[in-house]
């Protein structure tokens, strides 16, 4: 089993995908700001996870996802930003994509969890 086979790496890849489409919808001049910020963030959660999978050992595998989950954070208030500036037409998309990073960043906790149980019984 690798890291394309986890769930929680599945969903961050999709959710990849839904913020560049959010932010396709931004004003040009936050190209280089909120829209590539957010970009970045999503983009981090699986690359995260996609490396920590790879590292030797569990310790360092947490350190990843902390990561990951961090980022998982960052998207959230940059969506609660995006809500207040009024850069979505819909805004129920950003109340689902909230919604999908909390799921996210609670998979990766349950995950990091049972990582450091893992680590404890050593």
């Amino acid at each position: 089993m690798t890291h394309r086979d986890l769930d929680v790496y599945k969903e961050s890849m999709k959710f990849v995908g839904e913020i560049y489409k959010l932010t396709r919808e931004f004003p040009k001049f936050e190209m280089f700001g909120l829209a590539s910020q957010m970009q970045r963030a999503a983009v981090s959660i699986p690359s995260n996870i996609a490396e920590g999978a790879s590292r030797n050992g569990s310790k360092e595998y947490i350190h990843f996802l902390s990561i990951s989950t961090g980022s998982a954070s960052e998207i959230e208030t940059q969506l609660g930003i995006v809500e207040i500036l009024g850069y979505c037409n819909e805004p129920q998309d950003v109340n689902r994509l909230i919604h999908e990073v909390n799921s996210i960043r609670m998979k990766l906790i349950l995950m990091m969890k049972s990582l450091e149980k893992r680590l404890g019984k050593k």
